[in-house]
């Protein structure tokens, strides 16, 4: 049986939260990027932004060549969910049974609160006028079967207004949509809709035309997921059950917490236990109750859905941003947390984890998945990162560090062709890069430092290399290429509007052999602003 729901959108959430935190940004074409695996993407853009050809997905450099003007920021996770957190509240008179999705997107069925509205479309009415109420404008309803079908409902309908699918319809309203739309709720989705339009199948209607069994064996569960979609059915291949009685984590906070550090701190350990509990009963987690209650009796709910099961990074991440919008949200509360509650709201078996071609312990996986999200929340979420594989001129520029848990899968994978980047360093790859740079001085044969014109001429060839870090302080350099200059940034106009504050860079990047043939030492050498510096050293 499909649930019939109700989605709210409130587009390009990331750049209303940062015109609400600043509001001189308001009317500028304004682009909000995060750190992902290919370095700074836009993640989501203002309307002067997009008409000007920046879209979601861009590399920061290419966003700002298509607006000389575009204003950037940083995405703030928390910062989001605390202004959505008012949305939220918009509803709750509505219907109590709201699922956040993720900041920007909320859902829930609709059977209980279109019976007493009087509809679908009354319904719609009233939860966007609420919305506007709240200082929303231009969010968007959409209403069919499932979640996944009302949720690109929204995407179609116009601002303050709602988009009903009629019962019954959601299979055809999604099958001419195309598989691109995976991208956001099936794992690896941009890698799966790549594959599938390269195999001739490009819309939702021709996914939901192939047998299921052909398509689990070819794709995986994840293709399965995907072929449930397209049908218009529930995401879940298993039936959900119902939670276990008594199977709730609690934890009272004496004295009250009223900073987030300290509440997620404690929550931490609740989203451990929570889920070691539902593992040894064969279940897995797919939507959390977060409940909080304060030293004056203020009682505070909200429910939290992940597409898959919760990991206990995605669960501590969720009770963390919660806490965040309760704890800082505007007019904050009456006093300090004094409980916090953790409670299961929608369970499913545990299915068996698909193995890869190349084996693997599944179950060593998890418990190192815990012990990092134990370790984030005891030191902070950046303290723990993973390396992922990136594009870049240099090799200081090739590698970014991801938070756990964070997705990488928008990065290069292991043994993947990295693609050219004009002036990039040749390979082979160094062995170890230092940052920052260790202080050198490159002198040519006549004792002078070596310099490179904006032209990408050297003043001479370099012969000498003194480094305090180096075996005997450096030596004679016996083999040389290069230079490779960069200049970075040209188009840059900083007018202080940026966040990021990154400005016009040249350098020039030397490989230099130094030493004679018993005691060689093979580096990249780089010379910025005046300055010498060994970035990387080849073993």
């Amino acid at each position: 049986m499909v649930t019939r729901t109700f989605a709210l959108w409130c587009p390009a959430w990331a750049v209303v939260t940062a015109c609400r935190t600043d509001p001189s940004l308001v009317g500028a074409p304004l682009a909000v990027v995060e750190r992902g695996a290919r370095g700074l993407v836009v993640r989501a853009a203002s309307v002067e932004a997009r008409a000007e050809g920046v879209t979601v997905g861009l590399r920061r450099r290419e966003a700002e060549s298509r607006c000389a003007g575009l204003v950037v920021v940083d995405a703030d996770l928390a910062a989001e969910v605390r202004t959505f957190e008012t949305v939220a509240r918009a509803t709750e008179p509505i219907t109590p049974g709201v699922v956040l999705e993720r900041p920007g997107v909320l859902t829930f069925p609709t059977r209980g609160p279109s019976r007493y509205f009087g509809g679908d479309d009354a319904l719609a009415t009233r939860v966007l006028d609420a919305v506007r109420a709240a200082g929303v404008i231009g969010a968007r309803a959409g209403v069919a079967d499932g979640r996944f079908a009302a949720r690109l409902a929204s995407r179609i309908a116009g601002p303050d207004s709602a988009r009903v699918i009629d019962p019954d319809v959601s299979p055809a309203f999604l099958a001419p949509w195309p598989v691109h739309v995976f991208r956001d709720v099936v794992e690896r989705g941009e890698d799966l809709a790549s594959l599938l339009v390269r195999l001739g199948i490009p819309t939702l209607g021709d996914v939901a035309a192939l047998p299921p069994a052909a398509v689990l064996a070819r794709f995986g569960t994840e293709g399965a997921l995907a072929h449930r979609l397209a049908l218009g059915l529930d995401e879940d291949a298993a039936p959900p059950v119902p939670p276990p009685p008594g199977l709730v984590e609690t934890c009272e906070l004496d004295p009250p917490a009223t900073r987030v550090d300290e509440a997620a701190f404690a929550a931490k350990g609740l989203a451990d236990r929570l889920l070691e509990r539902l593992e040894v009963l064969g279940l897995a987690c797919t939507q959390v109750v977060v409940e909080a209650e304060t030293e004056h009796n203020e009682h505070l709910l909200r429910c939290w859905r992940h597409e898959g099961a919760l990991t206990p990074a995605a669960l501590v991440a969720r009770v963390r941003w919660q806490l965040d919008g309760w704890l800082t949200e505007h007019g904050g509360l009456s006093g300090g947390l004094t409980l916090i509650r953790l409670a299961p709201d929608r369970v499913v078996p545990a299915t068996a984890r698909q193995l890869g071609f190349w084996g693997g312990d599944a179950a060593a996986h998890d418990r190192a998945d815990r012990a990092l999200a134990r370790l984030q929340g005891m030191l902070g979420h950046e303290s723990v990162v993973t390396a992922v594989i990136a594009g870049g001129r240099a090799p200081s520029e090739r590698v970014n560090w991801v938070p756990w848990g964070e997705p990488r899968d928008r990065g290069l994978t292991a043994g993947a062709e990295v693609p050219a980047w004009p002036g990039a360093v040749p390979g082979p790859s160094p062995a170890r890069v230092h940052s920052p740079p260790l202080p050198i001085a490159l002198l040519d044969a006549d004792g002078q430092p070596v310099t490179v014109s904006g032209r990408g001429e050297a003043s001479a060839a370099p012969a000498e290399v003194r480094c305090d870090a180096l075996p005997g302080g450096g030596g004679a350099v016996t083999a040389w290429a290069g230079p490779w200059a960069h200049d970075l940034r040209w188009w840059e106009q900083d007018d202080g509007r940026s966040s990021l504050h990154v400005t016009r860079r040249r350098r020039a990047l030397w490989q230099v052999v130094i030493g004679e043939a018993d005691h060689q030492v093979a580096c990249l050498v780089v010379l910025e602003a005046g300055r010498a510096g060994i970035e990387a050293v080849y073993d």
